[in-house]
């Protein structure tokens, strides 16, 4: 059985007098290649967004067509929202878990509405100066942190379609979106790293950092 994510978070804090909550969650942390990408999204105060936005979860759980119809309603439904991404070579050069931090700062900027609290999947941010909780497999808990999933994987997999495929058509990347499948194994074989593979994760190059 799906698990589905709630308001259960959001409601205590809207009682406590936060009603600008954003949430923020990552896709392509693990990538070989491409950009790690964040989603950020403030849900308006409404109990009902549970009947609305009822398909919406950890968007590693569904199909491209769910995540793409969901996104709609989401964007729909939602104060505002943004997307911010890091490239592979700020990747390289400042490491993941930094640029994952830069991405998310990069959409919590986007936003057109500031939040007054941030609700983010695993990573804290300490340049962010806001009132903020981060939780493991948030995506699963907040209804939130799963709509920002699904803004930053269906972003990302999308640029990695028409972008990426398009100019490095012979890495099969509207296939395996960057990830470490055999297929990108087999390709790296073949081809060797593009401009746009992390050269600091193995087996592109270096040894595979994650924090």
């Amino acid at each position: 059985m799906i698990e589905k994510p709630s308001l259960n978070i959001e409601k205590a804090l809207w009682e406590q007098g936060f009603f600008y909550i954003a949430g923020i969650d990552e896709a392509g942390r693990g990538a070989w290649a491409g950009p790690v990408t964040a989603g950020a999204a403030i849900l308006p105060v409404d109990d009902e967004l549970l009947i609305f936005l009822d398909g919406v979860r950890d968007s590693k759980q569904m199909t491209s067509a769910e995540r793409e119809q969901m996104a709609l309603l989401i964007m729909e439904s939602a104060v505002c929202w943004a997307v911010g991404s890091a490239d592979n070579h700020e990747i390289d050069r400042i490491g993941i878990l930094p640029a994952t931090r830069l991405a998310m700062e990069r959409a919590i900027s986007g936003l057109s509405v500031t939040p007054d609290y941030l609700l983010i999947d695993y990573v804290f941010l300490p340049r962010v100066m806001l009132p903020q909780k981060s939780m493991p497999k948030g995506d699963i808990h907040s209804l939130s942190i799963a709509a920002a999933s699904i803004l930053a994987k269906g972003s990302r997999d999308r640029w990695m379609t028409e972008v990426a495929a398009v100019d490095f058509p012979q890495y099969g990347f509207e296939k395996h979106k960057g990830y470490g499948t055999q297929l990108h194994q087999d390709c790296l074989a073949t081809f060797g790293p593009c401009a746009l593979h992390r050269q600091s994760f193995k087996p592109v190059g270096g040894e595979r950092t994650l924090f």
